[in-house]
């Protein structure tokens, strides 16, 4: 699918880390970039700073920008009638009625069945609400049902929706706009926590693995939102065919993860999808740990499953040299080797960027922020996967590893705290979340037994931590 200016009458919001750092040269995006405009770029930039697009040099900017996460799509008010509404459900007859009583009228709703007990009951709750119904009588899972949903969808869009989802009635109206560009598959909104006040509920409401987050995102594998779930999801039924395999949506052998690997075929194809929070969808929690603990645990035991499809997307842990070999050092207790590999890595950054004829202020601080996400992501690794040497080492080892397993223990919970809302006290909210990255590393751990896999414990090299671009006028 070839690139195509993003259309007339959108708008482009730049992102909240997007830092001009000299007049037309950009820095931010997911992964982290520098932009250098053209003279008619920037010419075409102050447009969308102002204004609608309304030439095809800003529309092809704006693509761009919003591609590369250095901006973000804000479209135009549309009006669409032709959506399809599908619902999977397996008993939770009660859910149902409470999703579908927030939903409201809509012109299709198609609820599928996923072979439940009480028929009877979901059947009388489609009834009630003038839902379509179809029934399956064996058990597949929710990918198998909204494929058999689809089978009777003939409008252009189809929106999927969780029975456990409490979603306002104009929440497709809300995203349907971001399927004007075409080159857009799907638009998601924000999946936040309808969370009992049990202490797990209140996790859940601050650290929701379904909650991606308050900034709009282009999703892609290894950026910042590299994928959405289908709780609430809207599509082009164009592009769903399009990436269909021997006439199914959803593979048929995925259990979990079966979004993850629709986003992700779609993406390969070549269409965009986008996360759009401002609208919000409540999706109903667990009440205990027990039920938080082990959907967790099922969701790692797709990352197996997915690594055979999609390969390194699957990687759990992204490192770059020189942060990794400072914090290395760190750890190991080698502060002076920690120090000389910082300074090597400052140097090395502002060689390439000057190189590049790119401006090398605020490069001390960037490669600290580096160093830090870089020990926070290697905390997480190493407490998904070897939780029980990192609690031996803090309890009985020599102190240099006391000092290492506390801080790859506490570095990445003191950050997810940080970047949450706070509603949670610091302690229960630590031990909440070494918990759930436990059981989430656990189940990794089973699948890759079961598959015979080691890809989704393995983590990626990457060696060029900074893409720098650069256009020429004809290119815009």
């Amino acid at each position: 699918m070839t690139a195509q200016p993003l259309p007339q009458g959108f708008r482009v919001e730049l992102a909240k880390d997007c830092v001009e750092l000299e007049a037309g040269v950009w820095f931010g995006g997911s992964p982290a970039r520098v932009m250098r405009l053209t003279d008619s770029g920037r010419r075409a930039l102050d447009e969308l700073r102002t204004r609608p697009i309304g030439s095809r040099t800003a529309g092809v900017l704006a693509r761009r920008l919003t591609d590369a996460g250095l901006a973000h799509p804000r479209p135009p008010a549309f009006e669409a009638a032709d959506v399809a509404v599908v619902i999977p459900v397996h008993e939770r007859a009660g859910a149902l009625d409470r999703c579908l009583t927030a939903l409201g009228p809509q012109s299709q709703v198609i609820v599928v069945d996923d072979a439940s007990t009480d028929q009877e009951g979901i059947a009388a709750v489609a009834q009630r609400h003038g839902a379509k119904l179809v029934r399956r009588d064996v058990n597949g899972g929710p990918g198998a049902a909204r494929d058999t949903g689809l089978e009777h969808v003939h409008s252009e869009f189809v929106a999927f929706l969780d029975s456990d989802c409490v979603p306002s009635p104009g929440w497709v109206g809300q995203l349907v706009g971001h399927l004007a560009d075409p080159l857009v598959a799907a638009a998601a909104p924000r999946i936040t926590a309808l969370a009992p006040r049990t202490w797990a509920g209140r996790y859940t409401a601050v650290q929701g693995s379904l909650d991606l987050g308050a900034s709009p995102a282009r999703v892609a594998p290894r950026t910042r939102v590299s994928y959405v779930p289908t709780a609430a999801l809207l599509l082009r039924r164009a592009a769903l065919l399009e990436v269909a395999r021997e006439g199914r949506i959803f593979d048929p052998a995925l259990r979990v993860g079966e979004d993850v690997d629709l986003i992700w075929r779609l993406h390969r194809a070549g269409w965009r999808t986008r996360y759009d929070p401002a609208v919000e969808v409540p999706h109903q929690e667990p009440r205990t740990w027990r039920q938080l603990l082990a959907r967790r645990f099922r969701y790692g035991t797709s990352a197996a499953a997915l690594s055979q499809r999609h390969g390194s997307a699957v990687a759990p842990l992204v490192l770059h040299p020189w942060p990794a070999l400072s914090v290395g050092a760190l750890l190991v207790g080698r502060p002076r080797t920690a120090a000389v590999a910082f300074g090597a890595s400052v140097l090395a950054m502002v060689r390439t960027l000057r190189r590049a004829n790119v401006p090398t202020r605020g490069v001390q601080r960037a490669m600290a922020t580096a160093a830090t996400q870089t020990l926070s992501g290697a905390g997480r690794y190493a407490v998904q996967f070897a939780a029980p040497v990192l609690v031996a080492a803090a309890v009985r080892g020599p102190r240099r590893h006391r000092i290492a397993a506390a801080l790859l223990l506490l570095t990445p919970a003191a950050a997810a705290w940080r970047n949450s809302s706070r509603r949670l006290d610091p302690v229960r909210f630590t031990l909440g979340w070494l918990a759930d990255q436990m059981s989430y590393g656990a189940g990794v751990w089973a699948g890759c037994l079961e598959r015979h896999t080691t890809v989704p414990l393995r983590p990626l090299m990457v060696r060029k931590p900074l893409r720098i671009e650069s256009r020429k006028p004809t290119e815009e």
